[in-house]
């Protein structure tokens, strides 16, 4: 029988290059933090950018799941802002592993 426990890895998503000019104020080292399956932290007095943000959100929660070492998503950690005027390049990191309760969670 299950326990309902798992794991998953908390992210970081650091803005690693601004290949055109950045209109949405964000600058190369800004991040946002993903920890506990869903709970976002960006530093105090910073923001990200809404569509930056919306092109990664989609790859978040494979990338907090243990990957095969052959998988692609192991290995490709850039992902770009949609915006072609910004080409705003951020990279995921995985940090530390929480383990979690699927009961406490919905």
């Amino acid at each position: 029988m299950s326990s309902g426990r798992f794991s998953l890895a908390n992210l970081r998503v650091t803005v690693v290059a601004i290949e055109g000019r950045s209109v949405c104020g964000l600058a190369v080292g800004d991040w946002f933090e993903v920890t506990e399956s869903s709970r976002v932290r960006i530093p105090a007095g910073r923001h990200f950018c809404l569509y930056a943000l919306a092109a990664i959100l989609p790859l978040l929660p494979a990338k907090m799941r243990a990957l095969e070492a052959d998988d692609w998503l192991a290995h490709d950690n850039l992902v770009a802002c949609p915006d072609p005027e910004e080409r705003v390049i951020m990279r995921i990191e995985r940090l530390d592993t929480v383990t979690l309760d699927r009961n406490e969670l919905t």
